[in-house]
């Protein structure tokens, strides 16, 4: 297990990406990482774009949508639906 720079083990979050259980040991995602965790080759090309929900989040905002940019705090059970959508 890897550590933090305390050298204390670093906390791992069992989440919920597209219905399959994933471990991951950051704090908070990115489109990028959820995207990588939902698809082990993501459809790309000029007008593929991705739509990320989730929810059993935080306190402050327990369920939302992803945009770009933007990240998300993870807690433990969190739940990801991450889509490819075709802008055509």
């Amino acid at each position: 297990m890897a550590k933090d720079e305390k050298g204390k083990p670093d906390k791992e979050y069992t989440i919920v990406v597209n219905g399959r259980e994933k471990t991951v040991t950051a704090t908070e995602l990115g489109e990028d990482d959820l995207v990588a965790l939902a698809y082990e080759n993501p459809p790309t090309g000029e007008l593929i774009c991705f739509t990320i929900t989730y929810r059993r989040g935080q306190g402050n905002k327990p369920e939302g949508t992803l945009d770009d940019g933007d990240t998300v705090k993870l807690k433990e059970g969190m739940i990801f639906n991450v889509t490819a959508t075709d802008k055509s």
